[in-house]
């Protein structure tokens, strides 16, 4: 195995994939994610691990053998200049870069021109800041890419599908994707992408959302007959827009998506309900702003990348650590308690837990007394809890747990957010 490098950051982190031999079935990683990163971005400086205790790095060497799937490429294009102001964009495989217009969004037909099967170039791959989200310009997406990742080029993407494929397929070199909000939950979608691609968790941020009323120059209040935004955010504002007489309200795909609607459709009969920085960027005026019914409104976003981030001063740094993982049980009485117990009996807090069918494998069959078979669902269990890998309480846990789940995978470990 290759000697261990640690990653230094604006804040240490450590983090790593697992994965047992005897899996249920899951969704295959797509094939264009199956490349070996390298180290990426300015902000990282690859380093050697002189000062890495035996311990960590052992935990290391354990854990991160089979992080990534696939040999480092020799060659691969990429693009170094912003995709929101009309740049080209190749993909490893691109033999010709995919032009995206003045405040264009990346789509999956992009990413499949860019990477066409017509060659690799010769001009090798070079590391580019640039890091991934969903959404138009002036999204809370943005924001929170642009607060991990600051002064990197932030690639708008059309779905949450499109930033994992920008991700694995070296368009960018980081994505940052919600996973939680306070009001709406868990964003299942992208949980659900976490298991189909091999990509890993470096870290979080949090947003406080603010929504505005936003409405073209000259439209007043009363004008407005329409209220256009995302699902989550008509959800998150119900009470303001039902004290608005005769207003319909309409769902998009994203909150600057609907100002961007209203800006060049010229629509002066509606308004959309996003950011103040949704309103500049597209030319709309405030006209309330934060409507949203609870004003402790906060989202969570984790930053993936291509290779998980190991750090030899975990133990040592003043800031928390967490990691995320996923595990499936077997059938049976009490396994949860016995799954949640290698925890508790480390005194190993846990900040987040929650259970999700499986999707390849949804139904099982379990025995239920004298009235035989009866049929259920097949859970995936996704758990934060606080600590690193280079914890030998961690890693304690993650051992023990590995006896009692066929199938258990490290999504990362990574610095907490400690702004929530």
């Amino acid at each position: 195995m290759a000697s261990v490098h640690a990653v230094r950051a604006t804040a240490p982190v450590a983090g790593c994939a697992s994965q047992r031999r005897q899996q249920p079935q899951l969704p295959a990683a797509p094939r264009g994610a199956s490349l070996r990163c390298q180290a990426a971005g300015s902000t990282l400086e690859a380093a050697s691990s002189s000062s890495a205790t035996e311990l960590g790095r052992q935990a290391a060497e354990r854990m991160a053998s089979g992080a990534a799937a696939g040999p480092r490429p020799s060659t691969a294009a990429a693009a170094s200049t912003p995709a929101s102001n009309g740049s080209s964009l190749r993909g490893l495989r691109a033999s010709r870069p995919v032009n995206l217009g003045p405040g264009g969004v990346l789509t999956s037909d992009l990413i499949a021109r860019a990477t066409g099967s017509s060659g690799l170039t010769d001009e090798g791959y070079h590391p580019i800041n640039r890091v991934a989200y969903q959404g138009v310009p002036g999204a809370y997406s943005e924001m929170a890419a642009l607060k991990a990742c600051p002064g990197w080029e932030p690639l708008p993407c059309e779905q949450f599908e499109t930033a994992f494929q920008a991700l694995s397929q070296w368009m960018a070199e980081r994505a940052a994707l919600p996973v939680e909000n306070s009001l709406g939950g868990s964003i299942h979608a992208v949980y659900d992408l976490l298991l189909r691609y091999r990509l890993h968790i470096v870290g979080e941020v949090s947003v406080a959302v603010r929504h505005c009323l936003l409405a073209l120059p000259g439209v007043e209040k009363g004008d407005i007959k329409r209220v256009l935004s995302h699902p989550q955010a008509l959800a998150q504002t119900d009470s303001y827009t039902r004290r608005m007489p005769g207003v319909v309200r309409e769902a998009v795909d994203d909150t600057a998506g609907a100002a961007k609607m209203i800006a060049e459709n010229d629509w002066r009969d509606a308004a959309a309900v996003a950011s103040r920085r949704a309103g500049e960027l597209y030319g709309l005026n405030v006209l309330d702003e934060d409507i949203q019914d609870m004003k402790d409104n906060v989202t969570r976003f984790v930053v993936l990348s291509r290779d998980p981030l190991v750090a030899t001063d975990a133990l040592a740094s003043s800031v928390p650590y967490k990691t995320s993982i996923v595990f499936s049980l077997q059938e049976g009485p009490g396994m949860l308690f016995k799954a949640l117990s290698v925890f508790a009996l480390r005194d190993i807090d846990m900040t987040k837990i929650e259970s999700r069918p499986m999707r390849a494998n949804p139904l099982i069959l379990s025995e239920s007394g004298g009235s035989g078979a009866q049929r259920s669902f097949n859970y995936l269990f996704y758990i934060d809890f606080v600590g690193s890998l280079a914890d030998p309480q961690a890693q304690n846990a993650l051992r023990h747990l590995q006896e009692i789940a066929p199938f258990l995978r490290v999504l990362g470990s990574y610095p907490m957010d400690t702004e929530l």
